[in-house]
This record gives structure tokens, sequence and C-alpha cells, in this order.
């Protein structure tokens, strides 16, 4: 199976992380996590993001805060898909990371998730690795049938109050 690289633009976005390694873990998806600045070590991102296909990665979720150019960066030395996770934090409380990460020039794409939403970012970086893993999209239909059927317990609840 194919893994994920979660690359983190400071060891302090990792609480902000977790969601995302905890739901890698729960759907047994191997992943390594780093940390590396666009900024200040612009040839450790080049050299994981290059490097990153040969490891057998199949995807990488780059999350950052502020100018958030980590996303970009990966983006611009590999095939792979990115996934940018737009950090809250500053003046813009994340609105910065976030335009950063979707603005990208045409032919450097990078897939982004809202402001702190690490459990979608690896959401996606499942899916991406679930079309070539039949076990992982079994997950996530489950996965899915979890959620519908959650929505029409609710539904039915509400209809009960509303019918009594």
């Amino acid at each position: 199976m194919q893994k994920v690289l979660v690359i983190m633009g400071s060891d302090s976005d990792l609480p902000k992380l977790k969601p995302c390694l905890d739901t890698l873990e729960e759907y047994g998806v191997p992943y390594s996590a780093r940390v590396c600045s666009a900024h200040r070590t612009p040839d450790l991102a080049a050299e994981l993001a290059q490097g990153a296909e040969k490891e057998g990665y199949g995807a990488i979720i780059a999350a950052a805060g502020l100018a958030a150019h980590l996303a970009g960066v990966i983006a611009a030395h590999t095939i792979l898909p990115v996934i940018g996770l737009p950090i809250a934090g500053g003046a813009l409380n994340g609105l910065d990371a976030l335009y950063a990460m979707v603005q990208m020039p045409p032919g450097v794409p990078v897939a982004v998730v809202a402001i702190d939403g690490a459990k979608n970012a690896a959401l996606l970086a499942i899916q991406i690795l679930g079309g070539a893993s039949t076990d992982l999209r079994s997950k996530l239909r489950q996965t899915k049938k979890e959620m519908a059927d959650a929505v029409m317990k609710k539904d039915t609840k509400l209809q009960d109050i509303l019918n009594a």
C-alpha cells in the first residue's frame, strides 16, 4: 500500500494535524510526518517532494499557516497529488494561508481543504490512494454509509418530534 507524506511548516502545527494523523491510522494508511519550512529549509522541501514517489508515497499533505507557501513549493517539485491544509493563525486567522494555497498557477495544482480541515485532508489522501486499493475503497464506502445512517436517524427523530 502506498503511504502518505504529511509535512507541516512548524512543530506548533502538530495539535491541529492530530485529526489527520488519527484518521490515517484509523484507516491503516502508513504515513510519515515531517517538519519543513518552505522559507527556512527550501532545499529540504525540494528534497522531500522530489524523493516522495521513489519512497513509496502516493499523496502528500502540506500544512502551513500565514504565507503558507509550503504546499506550492512541494507541488512544484513532484507529480504526486499535493493536498494543502491551511492552518489558522496570524492576523487573518488562516484566510491568508487558504488564499496562498488555492491561488496556484496553471500546471502546479494543489488540492486544498478547509482551514484546519485536517480530517478532510486525510480522507482526501485516502480517497486518492483508494483508486488503487479495494480495501480502502471498502472502508470509505462504510464510512459514507455510517454518515448517511446517522443523518437518517436524526431525520427520523425530527419527524417524530414534528408529528407528535
